[in-house]
């Protein structure tokens, strides 16, 4: 077999590629030369002290931050082109970090809104899915409750509810876990398993948490903008956790 087909078939397998990725705020270089893979079905964790880029990187593969150079592949697809919009439409949801729901709107309405990032936006037919409350099965008795009264633990599992609703095929996490008591953490971990294994999703999460970290298929290391170890988290050695993990 041709390493021409190789490749071929390795791109196949794959759900993102980010490739020789440079963005800049202003005159200051954040992102340097980053080069990330994340498999269809699988989870990759990106790990790292606070300020050295991990943020930004989930912005710029949704399209809120350009790059100066490098390039952000979609399955088959170059993203650098695409507005936000259509990035969410491709398939691709996004749970930034501070959850970002309404507070002033109703669980059921936030869990509605998910509806938009279908390719067809929403048509006004459709019901929350079922699965949606088997994942989380506290948001159904909160239904008619508002947002902002929500517990911050309730309140990122709404976030993550409202991207699932609309069926993204890669999910981005920006630190689900921060600020939340532990068996909450626990209950979040279990759900993001269940959505892989059930449905195929790709997941790259940005998380400080440990054991959450450990969950993941894949590890990737950042420091000062750039990539500088990666491997399977189950090699995920005490030095790495010691030099890129706030414990």
């Amino acid at each position: 077999m041709t390493t021409e087909v190789l490749e071929q078939q390795t791109e196949k397998d794959l759900s993102l590629r980010v490739s020789n990725l440079n963005v800049y705020y202003g005159e200051s270089h954040i992102l340097r030369n980053v080069d990330m893979n994340i498999e269809k079905g699988k989870m990759v964790c990106l790990i790292g002290r606070n300020g050295v880029g991990k943020t930004t990187l989930l912005k710029t593969i949704m399209g809120l931050l350009s790059p100066r150079r490098g390039n952000i592949y979609y399955k088959d697809s170059l993203l650098n082109p695409q507005s936000t919009d259509k990035r969410v439409r491709m398939g691709i949801g996004y749970v930034p970090q501070g959850r970002e729901i309404i507070p002033r709107l109703t669980v059921e309405e936030n869990l509605l809104l998910g509806f938009e990032a279908l390719p067809k936006g929403r048509n006004g037919k459709e019901n929350i899915p079922e699965e949606i409350f088997e994942l989380f099965p506290v948001l159904k008795s909160m239904l008619s409750r508002r947002g902002g009264d929500l517990s911050g633990g309730q309140q990122q599992q709404l976030s993550i509810a409202r991207a699932l609703v609309g069926k993204p095929q890669l999910l981005l996490l920006d630190e689900p876990t921060e600020g939340i008591q532990p068996s909450i953490i626990l209950e979040i971990e279990a759900a993001v398993k269940q959505i892989i294994r059930e449905t195929g999703i790709s997941v790259l999460l940005v998380e400080q948490h440990l054991h959450f970290v450990r969950q993941a298929d894949k590890y990737y290391a950042m420091q000062k903008g750039g990539i500088v170890a990666s491997g399977d988290t189950a090699n995920l050695s005490s030095e790495i956790i010691q030099q890129f993990l706030a414990v």
